[in-house]
């Protein structure tokens, strides 16, 4: 039986009665289990479903509950989007004025998920037929089979005339071929992922200058991207979004077109970082921002000058986006260094994009001198956050053997004005900080 029949297995009643079975089974019982269910089901089928418990378990963390009733391969839980930033995608879609959309590399199906769920009917290929078996079980498991129609092609070889709206995800990841079989150029999910990331765009699978092509012919068009591409590999006459969701970067969105319905159109050469959650979104493209009122300011480069009270950290999406002077003229601040993304002020201004910390001391770096003032201040908790430092915070955390304090304090070991410093403080507390 191939991995194709494996997972076609899977779908039948005796695959999903086993599926059902290993709901909430705990992995370090996964012997006692296979044993117990090979006494009543095929090996085969066992192995396979036992390999989908474990992938629905890592894959909760992206689909929330929808993963006890998806379908995965271990590339597709690696490179799928998670379901809050595929939303979030969507809905930007839907806001434009796309009812019909080409999801090219569609992997095991996350984006068309969404897209249906936003009320887009969706085309989704894929030149895997595992990636595409598991796509049209997901459709079918979660009632979008009506919008989602999946396709098993080269991508590369698909008419998208027609459709509102393009969407590319190319493969990011390297993957060793089966032997003897040559790389596909637009496979993403089968097999087993080998996590070594492809930071250069024209290595992605398709090339980054196939799918930016591909879009440009499209009324509408996204490209998914690695959210650490150079500024440079960005075409111009594109906006780049980066997404983070819960404060961390999950990946960078390039936008074509304009569409026919409502804000935030795609604006050439802007530059936005978007923040997941709550949505906040800030623009910025060495233009004049049509939805804020224009900056006094209008320079790139915000001043650089002492530590203030307040010491503010940008969003990694607003640093990936090259935003922080936009944040820095938010909160009337400056940089502590030229070459720091960190933002200090003497008073407190509430931003979503930065999170906000009251500062107590600026000191040189010296490791001595710091385990003593801790003591001295009965620290027992310590937070450290490093930003063009050499020191290594767990390092530092062995060194400090902070004692049983019950009080708590955030380190930052970063430079100032070019010296190596440490910064102490904690959370600002102030009600106009927003929560994080």
């Amino acid at each position: 039986m191939n991995t194709l029949d494996t997972f076609s297995a899977l779908l039948t009643p005796e695959g999903q009665a086993l599926l059902a079975e290993l709901r909430d089974y705990d992995p370090a019982d996964e012997l006692a289990a296979a044993t117990r269910l090979r006494r009543e089901h095929p090996a085969e089928l066992v192995s396979a479903a036992l390999g989908q418990a474990r992938l629905r378990q890592r894959a909760a963390a992206k689909f929330g509950a929808d993963a006890w009733r998806m379908y995965f391969t271990p590339n597709g839980v690696e490179q799928s989007t998670r379901a809050t930033v595929a939303t979030h995608r969507a809905t930007r879609l839907a806001a434009l004025g796309v009812r019909s959309l080409a999801d090219l590399c569609c992997g095991i199906g996350g984006d068309a998920l969404a897209l249906a769920r936003a009320g887009i009917r969706v085309l989704a290929v894929d030149r895997d037929p595992l990636a595409c078996a598991a796509a049209r079980a997901n459709a079918e498991a979660l009632g979008l089979a009506e919008l989602i129609e999946v396709r098993c092609a080269d991508v590369t070889e698909v008419d998208t005339a027609g459709y509102d709206a393009v969407f590319v995800d190319p493969a990011r990841r390297t993957k060793a071929p089966a032997k003897g079989a040559a790389r596909s150029a637009s496979v993403r999910g089968g097999g087993r992922a080998t996590g070594g990331r492809i930071f250069d765009p024209e290595a992605y699978a398709p090339p980054l200058s196939w799918a930016v092509e591909a879009a440009r012919k499209a009324p509408v068009a996204a490209l998914k991207i690695a959210p650490g591409v150079p500024h440079e590999a960005l075409p111009e006459d594109a906006e780049t979004e980066w997404i983070s969701d819960g404060g961390d970067v999950k990946e960078a969105v390039v936008w074509f077109g304009t569409g026919e319905g409502g804000a935030p159109r795609p604006v050439p050469g802007g530059r936005r970082a978007t923040l997941l959650p709550a949505g906040d979104s800030l623009l910025g493209t060495g233009l004049p921002d049509p939805s804020a009122a224009p900056a006094e300011d209008a320079s790139p480069h915000p001043p650089v000058g002492p530590v203030g009270d307040w010491l503010y950290e940008p969003d990694g999406a607003v640093i990936r986006a090259h935003l922080v002077a936009d944040v820095a003229r938010q909160v009337g601040g400056r940089l502590i260094d030229p070459t720091i993304a960190y933002i200090t002020a003497d008073r407190l201004t509430a931003t979503p994009y930065a999170t906000a910390y009251a500062i107590t001391d600026v000191l040189p770096f010296h490791v001595k001198r710091l385990k003593a003032l801790l003591r001295e201040r009965e620290v027992g908790i310590a937070v450290i956050k490093k930003r063009g430092s050499a020191v290594e915070p767990e390092e530092l955390r062995k060194k400090l053997k902070l004692g049983g304090g019950r009080k708590s304090c955030t380190i930052f070991l970063t430079r100032v004005d070019g010296a190596p410093s440490m910064l102490l403080g904690h959370p600002a507390t102030d009600p106009l900080t927003p929560g994080r």
